[in-house]
Order: structure tokens, then sequence, then C-alpha cells
């Protein structure tokens, strides 16, 4: 079973991806902020981790620039999910290593094709 770490400061929809994950079959597991996610990812190594870009302590540029600099943790795919929809925000996603960047609000559809074609 495919292990996902979902790094999201809204608890609303960081439970929505989770349940979606779970009922897809996935071992899902979320994180509040980017520091927690940061460490969770480090100890438990998932398959993917979906993150927030706008979040306190550490946004979510940051954390993937964290992860890629560990090399337990740098090529762990990672997709971006943010409120964020310029053409230059989601490029600077993808220029840093994003797997992919969906636009909220996406459906579970939607993220279920983008970890499909990672996965």
């Amino acid at each position: 079973m495919k292990k996902i770490l979902v790094i999201e400061d809204e608890a609303e929809s960081r439970e929505m991806f989770l349940e979606c994950l779970k009922e897809e079959g996935f071992c899902a597991i979320g994180a509040a902020n980017g520091r927690v996610g940061v460490q969770i990812a480090q100890e438990q190594l998932p398959n993917l981790v979906i993150c927030d870009i706008k979040m306190p302590e550490l946004n979510g540029y940051q954390v993937l620039n964290t992860l890629r600099q560990n090399p337990a943790t740098a090529k762990i795919p990672l997709i971006f999910v943010s409120a964020g929809t310029s053409d230059v925000e989601r490029r600077y996603g993808i220029e840093l290593g994003a797997n992919d960047y969906l636009i909220k609000p996406c459906t579970a559809d939607d993220l279920v094709t983008a970890i499909a074609k990672i996965c």
C-alpha cells in the first residue's frame, strides 16, 4: 500500500484529501504545517507528498527545498495543491522540482489522476 503525506494547514482541506486517499486504498497521513510535514516525511519516507504552498512555519516551496536537500527524501515525488493560480506560481513550483501542481479547489478525481501519473 502506497503511503501519501498530505501537508495542508487548513484542517477541512487536509481531512478531505486524507479521506479521499483512504477511500482510494492509500495509507494517508496528514501534517498541519510545513515544519511538521518535513519531520514526518523524514521519519516515514512516504511514496508521495501532497503539499499546500501558503502555510505557516515553512511554506510549500521551503518544504520542497528541504526535502530535496536530504538524500533520504530527495526523490520523493511532490504535488503542490494551492489556491495560487498565476502561471508564475505554477512555473516556479515546477522549476523547483514539483512533479505536478493542482489548483484549489480540485476534485478527488483530479487528485487521483495526478497521483496515478506519478506513482
